[in-house]
């Protein structure tokens, strides 16, 4: 048990990270986040591992963020207006997920049930999401008169496009696996949440066959260079490629090839 409500195990060359609070759909509390967040981001300073793979115990994935945990915090605060509050609380709650999106390591969600609200802000902030072909996803935040604040507009819109995210966000309504995976809201469906593990897996696998510091700049030049004019992100890339060209990965990339077996990177 790496923090209340958060469990975590290394396997091999993954790290598998879940929310555990099955009772309560995995509802997400503030603290929550910030130890999953903490947790993650642990994986910086082991280049042993090669991804995480974030799920969530019994019936789904999350049905979102506490809204009782809400009110005990807002009690707990109760010096501060409401909105000056409200700001803060998503200001860390933001931070959270910027941590979490920052983390070099890839970060593969495997999701099931459903993915709601928060719970898909958080999927959003992966690089890639694994589901079930029965998974629904939804951000219902408008049917209760709110936003999706904690990063949900901001990363929907650049993850489908904004007439998608208006889609989801002005309708409230929830779709389904094929309609993500048509959408690039998901990478690949899963046959059964049996299956689940596997397929996640199966792509880890994939990412992990390849030289660790490529893959973590290749993350980082498309996530900063998000937004910037063309000719900055490529100023990005032609960085990166200065930071890697003399890793060692690189020189035990090239033997490998001249020696026709796979290479054995180290991530340095």
């Amino acid at each position: 048990m790496s923090a209340e409500f958060i469990t975590s195990k290394i396997e091999g060359k993954f790290y598998f990270v879940s929310l555990n609070r099955p009772e309560k759909r995995n509802a997400i509390t503030a603290q929550m986040l910030i130890d999953l967040a903490e947790e993650i981001r642990k994986v910086d300073e082991h280049p042993e591992i090669r991804a995480v793979i974030v799920s969530g115990e019994g019936p789904m994935f999350s049905a979102g963020i506490d809204i009782t945990s809400l009110g005990q915090a807002k009690q707990d605060n109760s010096n501060l207006s409401v909105g000056r509050w409200l700001r803060r609380l998503a200001e860390k709650l933001q931070h959270a997920l910027n941590i979490i999106e920052a983390t070099e390591v890839p970060i593969i969600g495997a999701l099931h049930g459903q993915v709601m609200g928060m719970g898909l802000e958080l999927a959003l902030a992966f690089d890639l999401r694994v589901t079930t072909a029965d998974c629904l996803f939804s951000i219902p935040e408008s049917r209760m008169g709110l936003v999706a604040d904690v990063g949900g507009s901001t990363r929907l819109s650049r993850t489908v496009g904004p007439s998608r995210a208006k889609d989801l966000l002005m309708t409230s309504r929830s779709i389904g696996a094929e309609e993500a995976m048509q959408w690039g809201l998901v990478n690949r469906i899963a046959s059964s949440e049996a299956d689940l593990k596997e397929k996640t897996v199966e792509l880890a696998e994939q990412i992990s066959k390849n030289a660790p510091l490529a893959v973590g700049l290749a993350k980082l030049i498309i996530d900063q260079g998000d937004g910037l004019d063309k000719h900055t992100q490529m100023a990005i890339e032609r960085w990166a490629q200065s930071e890697v060209i003399g890793s060692e990965d690189v020189h035990e990339a090239m033997t490998a090839f001249m020696e026709k077996r796979p290479a054995n990177f180290k991530g340095k």
